[in-house]
């Protein structure tokens, strides 16, 4: 299963360690991917991997909604 958030499609990012000595060794910055249950409009449930960060933004926004009713 790939490391990619399945709504905002993040993935892992490259780059360098850099030491003090200046040597560079290659990589990888990794999603801090969550594993959450998504309820569907015909009521069934699937399990997807989302982003934390998407995730606080979507609770934000039904909070917003929520706030505007």
């Amino acid at each position: 299963m790939a490391r990619r958030c399945a709504i905002t499609g993040k993935g892992p990012l490259t780059g360098n360690n850099v030491s003090h000595a200046n040597n560079k060794t290659k990589r990888r910055q990794l999603p801090n991917l969550r594993s959450v249950k998504i309820t569907l409009e015909d009521g069934t449930t699937k399990r997807v991997r989302v982003a934390a960060s998407t995730l606080r933004t979507m609770k934000k926004k039904a909070a917003q909604t929520a706030a505007a009713e």
